[in-house]
């Protein structure tokens, strides 16, 4: 049986390493959202490093503590640099978390996708939608069809379950489903994260910028874990944040001085349920 006091205790010690250490994070990430996942990543505690290129992200790869990459906005070069870079870090045992952006509508995106299920991400973080649709690519989850429909996800979180869970057993690391109510599980146990802000659905980068600190965490702590504590945060701060603001634009400042102000005991303390698989 998972013991809750025992999460929230890894979720303390996360979040403080991270402040503690300040580890060092590559991304190649979505170029619409970019800035909002770099200020993320540094109001949790960490250190941001954007790039692109090959031997730049093969250089953070071997120096950095863990890496993100999000294929939102896709261009012809990371058909090479991308796989290279995620190879690099499975070959270097790095900790790495990978955001699907609307996978299933383009070839070169699917190419790509495919090309990293032997590279096994460490945390796969996506909508309900992105989710189900990488479990039918990597031929986890054949039986459930998603709904995708570019960024936008038209599938609940529950629905996202069984794919979550086969993508967790596949990867040996941990999955989170964003939504009204997100979904952690390590394949084993699966966390709902309660929490969050309608805001989230009316600026650009919420997901993008979670999947980064995800990263972050992953750099301290084990997959489940980082995935469950950027959750966390995510939950406890959208909540704080919308209590302040007057709209979207004054939003996105309240949510990065939440990111900011959360203290590791308020992290491990937003609500969750644990629910045995």
């Amino acid at each position: 049986m998972i013991n809750k006091n025992e999460i929230q205790e890894q979720i303390v010690c996360a979040v403080d390493a991270v402040r503690r250490t300040n580890p060092l994070v590559g991304s190649v990430t979505n170029s619409v959202t970019i800035n909002f996942v770099a200020n993320a990543q540094l109001a949790v505690g960490g250190s941001a490093a954007m790039v692109y290129l090959a031997d730049e992200g093969e250089f953070l790869s071997g120096v950095g503590g863990a890496f993100y990459i999000n294929i939102g906005t896709i261009i012809p070069l990371y058909e090479q640099s991308l796989p290279h870079i995620a190879g690099k870090l499975y070959e270097f045992g790095k900790p790495w978390v990978l955001d699907p952006v609307a996978v299933g509508i383009g070839t070169l995106r699917s190419c790509i996708l495919t090309q990293f299920k032997a590279y096994k991400p460490s945390i796969i973080r996506g909508n309900a939608s992105e989710i189900i649709a990488l479990a039918g690519l990597w031929g986890l989850d054949k039986a459930t069809k998603s709904n995708v429909r570019g960024v936008d996800s038209t599938d609940a979180v529950s629905s996202a379950k069984a794919s979550a869970i086969a993508l967790a057993k596949w990867t040996g690391g941990a999955v989170a489903v964003s939504g009204a109510t997100d979904l952690v599980t390590d394949g084993s146990v699966v966390v709902f994260s309660h929490g969050g802000s309608h805001y989230f659905e009316k600026i650009t980068g919420a997901g993008c910028s979670l999947g980064g600190v995800a990263a972050v965490f992953a750099a301290v702590a084990n997959p489940f874990v980082a995935a469950l504590s950027a959750s966390a945060i995510y939950n406890l701060a959208g909540q704080r944040a919308e209590q302040k603001a007057t709209g979207p634009g004054s939003f996105q400042s309240e949510f990065i001085d939440e990111l900011y102000k959360a203290t590791p005991e308020d992290v491990a303390n937003n609500h969750f349920e644990i629910e045995e698989i």
